[in-house]
Order: C-alpha cells, then structure tokens, then sequence
C-alpha cells in the first residue's frame, strides 16, 4: 500500500517533468516556429518567432507566408550619426493602393542635401521638377526608377504624380555621399520642393503624413 501512494505522490512531478521539460531541437521550414537563426532550415531566417525568407540573401523559398516588410521588417543594425544611434534597414512597410508614409523635402540639386547625384540616372535634378527619392526598402534595387507614384497628403487630401528619381538610402549614411545625414527611415517619400508645393504643404515643416500609390 505504501509503495502505492508513494507512486500517486510521485505521478504530479513526472507529469510536470514532461510537460514542461524544454523540448528537442526541431527545425522549422516556411511560417514555422522558431526561437533562433538556428530553428530555421536552409536560409530562411526567424522574424517573430517564425521561419521566413531572408530578404539579404533574396530567396523566395516561402512565396506564401507573410512579407518581412510591414511588422516583420526587422532593424538590419544599427549607425551611429553624430552621437546619434539610428537603425538600418534592408525592407520597407508593404506597397499596397494606399501605402502609410512620411514625407520629408530634399535639394535634388548639386551640392543639396541629396549628397551625390540621383541613383537612377546618376544626375542633378532642379527642385522645380516632381521628384522623389523612396527608403531603401521601396526603391527596390531600382527597380522602381522612372516609375511615377502618386503621392496623397493626409492633411490637404490634395494629390501629386511624382518621378522616382533616386533612393533614401536606409543602410547607409554619415558621410558625403549621403551629405553627413543619417540612414533614412523604411517609410520615407522624399520629395522635392515641386511635391511639397503641389501638395499644399509647409516645407518648413520638414515631415509630413502621406499616402502612395503605383500609378
């Protein structure tokens, strides 16, 4: 009898030993669940606790789970700016028919706030012309160059087709190139004064709410 209750007593303890005993390593494939870079097959990486494409290496090994832009867009680093840390970002929020983004102003022109020449065509640009630089993200490896957007502001509800001219760099910044300012945001549309003035908007402002679409 007493071995009996000694196997009753001990029964609560080995049930709570497998139940909460860490389990074996697995390894996840696409949307599986992960908890480091190691849970993951092949290249995919974990964001959020799950297995996805990594967007540095460029695989398209999961075309069904959810995008690494939007909320699994993760920081790719950090840059530190004049004292100032910022992160550093490979991807950009989802383009949808109504893309949320900030707007911000540039000087497209020689030795502007642009630094170097615009990526698309290696050239200046007057202000007076509707153009736009998007973060990283968005600019996609120029895939996006010579497109035009149309861009909505949140507060005029006025609208403007603009010209992808260039990237807001959001890897890299501090330097000439990049006129000594900080890696750009994922979510910017960087627009010249034209854009600014077709919206209605105060330059001095310096950031503004927007809306973005494909044309």
């Amino acid at each position: 009898m007493k071995y009996l209750v000694a196997l009753l007593l001990a029964l609560p303890i080995v049930i709570s030993i497998a139940l909460f005993s860490s389990p074996s390593h697995a390894i996840s494939s696409c949307n599986g669940l992960c908890h480091t870079l190691d849970d993951c097959t092949g290249q995919l990486i974990c964001v959020n606790g799950r297995c996805h494409d990594d967007p540095d290496v460029g695989t398209h090994t999961c075309p069904s789970t959810p995008s690494l832009s939007g909320g699994g867009c993760q920081p790719a680093g950090t840059m530190n700016c004049h004292g100032k840390s910022s992160p550093r970002y490979h991807c950009s929020p989802p383009v949808t028919s109504s893309t949320p983004a900030t707007l911000t102003n540039n000087d497209f022109s020689e030795g502007g706030d642009g630094g170097g020449p615009s990526e698309c065509d290696d050239s200046y640009h007057k202000n007076s012309e509707l153009i736009v630089a998007l973060s990283t993200g968005w600019y996609a490896d120029g895939s996006r160059c010579g497109n035009r957007i149309r861009i909505t502001s949140t507060k005029t509800r006025r609208s403007v087709i603009a010209k992808v001219v260039d990237e807001c760099d959001s890897m890299n910044g501090c330097d000439g190139e990049h006129a000594g300012q900080p890696p750009c945001k994922n979510n910017i549309v960087d627009g010249s004064n034209a854009v600014w003035h077709a919206l209605g908007l105060d330059i001095e402002v310096g950031e503004e709410d927007v809306t973005w679409s494909m044309v």
